[in-house]
């Protein structure tokens, strides 16, 4: 699929890796629709993205609310003509003792993480099967793969996006393909001490830490490749041979 004049959501949008991902496909002349939370510098993110000569719109979502989600795709549909590309990226970050995380905790991680991604894929499959092509990627993540402290709930969901990428690609093709990309050390968590970061660092096989753009970078091959469908790529460094 070419990736200009392409129209691609992304839910969690207006920071970090969303963020990154929005500018760059909106650098290689993609419009941009994508979902924040209250509190989210979304209106600076919307300026960079349309000062790159393309249309963006943002917009307020809890993607645990499907009603809205249906009818953000609705909208955005209505406003920019088609829908081509699905970016699920929105995911908390929880960082608890196995023995210390509460429902509460957990169902936030799985209901944002999996749960809404897979109903993201559900809502916007049809407006995609209708124009006859599509694009799913599913942001899945390295603690699935490796056993790391205080991340088995984070892993567990993520775990379900995997699996989600490997039913819908068979489910949903060969119209809408759906891939995930695993990040390795791209970009720290704001929690993540010095000697942390280090340690991340030293688990690469590169020996240096990555970029949001390579995640990005991955994300438009995937979106262009016609030929790629129901994987999950590694955008690492290496660093999960490192615990191997």
């Amino acid at each position: 699929m070419e990736i200009q004049d392409a129209v691609v959501l992304i839910t969690g949008g207006a920071i970090r890796l969303g963020r990154a991902h929005g500018l760059h496909l909106a650098g290689k002349g993609a419009h941009i629709a994508f979902t924040y939370l209250p509190g989210e510098p979304w209106q600076e993110t919307k300026k960079e993205i349309e000062a790159l000569g393309v249309r963006c719109t943002a917009t307020e979502l809890d993607v645990r609310k499907l009603d809205a989600v249906r009818q953000w795709m609705a909208q955005t549909e209505h406003e920019l003509g088609h829908i081509d590309v699905l970016i699920n990226n929105a995911s908390p970050w929880i960082m608890r003792p196995f023995l210390e995380v509460t429902e509460a905790e957990y169902d936030l991680c799985n209901d944002v993480t999996v749960k809404a991604a897979f109903f993201c894929t559900q809502a916007v499959a049809p407006y995609m099967l209708r124009t006859g092509r599509g694009v799913i990627i599913n942001i899945a993540d390295l603690s699935v793969y490796a056993t790391w402290p205080h991340l088995a709930h984070h892993a567990i969901a993520k775990a379900g996006v995997v699996q989600l990428t490997h039913y819908a690609a068979r489910e949903l093709g060969p119209v809408i393909r759906c891939n995930a990309v695993a990040p390795g050390p791209v970009l720290m968590p704001p929690d993540f001490t010095a000697e942390q970061t280090e340690a991340a660092r030293q688990h690469t096989l590169v020996k240096r830490l990555g970029a949001p753009g390579d995640v990005s970078r991955m994300i438009a091959f995937l979106i262009e490749n016609d030929f790629l469908s129901g994987h999950v790529y590694f955008v690492d460094g290496g660093e999960l041979f490192s615990y191997s």
